[in-house]
Order: C-alpha cells, then sequence, then structure tokens
C-alpha cells in the first residue's frame, strides 16, 4: 500500500513540476528523494515519511504555489485523496511547513524524519549541483549573475530575502555557504564538508577570472 502512494506521488508531483525552471523541477525532487532515504537509512528514521515529505516539499513552497498557505492546502488534499492515514498527513505537513531556509529565519525541525528531509533538500543546494541550481533561479528571476555595487545582505528577513535585489554571487554569501553549519544529523554534516569545500573552491576561480587574473 506504502509503495502504491509513493508511486501515485511521484506522478502527481513529476507532472506538476514537468516544466518549472527555476531549479526546483522534478531532478531536485529526484535528488532529494534519494538523499532522504540515503540519510534515513544511517539515521533510523521512518522511510515513508521521509520519501513522501521529499516528494512533496516544493509543492508547498510559495515560489511555486503562490503562497505557503495555497501550498500547504494542495499537499493535504493530494494526501487525503489517496488515503493516507492522519497521524502521516499531520507529520509530513509539519515537516514541509518547516523546511524552508526563509533567509535564515526558519524554525527548528522536531522530528528525526524532518530533519533528515531538510538535510537532504540543503545538501541539493550546495555543491555542484547546487552552484548549477544558483543560476538557474537567479536567470529565471531576472537577476545578475554579479553586481560588485549590490551589496551582500548580512541579515534579512523572510520579505527581503524574496523581494529584495540580489545576484547570484550574492546568494552564496546570504544562503549557500550558511547551510553546512545549519546541517541536523551527522551524516548529512559529513556530506556537506565536500560540497562546502566546492563552492568555496568555485568561488576563488570565480573571482580571479572576474579580475582577469585567469
Amino acid at each position: 500500500m506504502k509503495q502504491k502512494i509513493i508511486q501515485q506521488t511521484e506522478k502527481f508531483v513529476k507532472d506538476k513540476l514537468r516544466n518549472e525552471s527555476s531549479g526546483h523541477d522534478w531532478y531536485h525532487i529526484y535528488r532529494v528523494k534519494n538523499l532522504s532515504l540515503n540519510i534515513a537509512e544511517k539515521e533510523g528514521a521512518d522511510h515513508f515519511v521521509c520519501v513522501m515529505a521529499a516528494l512533496l516539499h516544493d509543492i508547498a513552497d510559495e515560489k511555486i504555489a503562490g503562497t505557503e498557505e495555497e501550498g500547504l492546502q494542495e499537499v493535504k488534499n493530494w494526501l487525503e485523496s489517496i488515503s493516507v492515514e492522519e497521524p502521516y498527513i499531520t507529520h509530513i505537513l509539519s515537516i514541509i511547513s518547516t523546511m524552508s531556509f526563509k533567509g535564515g529565519n526558519g524554525k527548528e525541525m522536531e522530528s528525526v524524519e524532518g530533519k533528515v528531509v531538510q538535510d537532504a533538500d540543503r545538501l541539493d543546494a550546495i555543491g555542484a549541483i547546487g552552484i548549477g541550481r544558483t543560476f538557474a533561479y537567479s536567470g529565471a528571476k531576472g537577476q545578475l549573475m554579479y553586481d560588485p555595487e549590490i551589496p551582500v545582505r548580512e541579515t534579512m528577513t523572510k520579505e527581503q530575502y524574496r523581494n529584495e535585489r540580489s545576484t547570484a554571487i550574492n546568494h552564496f554569501y546570504e544562503k549557500l555557504l550558511k547551510l553546512k553549519h545549519g546541517m541536523n544529523t551527522p551524516y548529512a554534516k559529513k556530506l556537506a564538508d565536500d560540497r562546502h569545500a566546492f563552492l568555496e573552491n568555485f568561488l576563488e576561480q570565480f573571482f580571479e577570472e572576474w579580475e582577469g587574473r585567469r
């Protein structure tokens, strides 16, 4: 029964995000699902909850849904329509509503399953994949690759994070380089080390090339 629910949900999400071009597409979900399973195995988390939350987490994201409330309602409606039991629905919605970075102002995740899925989502925002997604998202938002005259924001509200002008390179400093220190689980922290180092090496090369030194 659970496998059928997962398969139905995969199809639902794949159809929903098929043409999404901001880095929140189906293959982001695919990677987060696989990372979640990998981490869940190490941390002893409930695989079904982790997979379902990973599959549905961006359906509720306001970047996709318009508002978080509308997105969460869509997720709830979907879970009810495929007869997921109420305790699972409550847990999955709790995870999804707490996952987002929100300019560094998000709430702390409570369950081990929530920590697993949040770590998986954050891991997909760093390393080689994270760099590619950052430039895809910035392009979709009409933001510049880099502009030295646009300062990095040290602190910001959720609204400022979503709506103020920034650049792809600024996003490294405003979010990506902070994610390593926000990992919840020991295994994710280990995986984050290599991906974080890749970000730092990329930035070093980027600025060397920006100044015409390489």
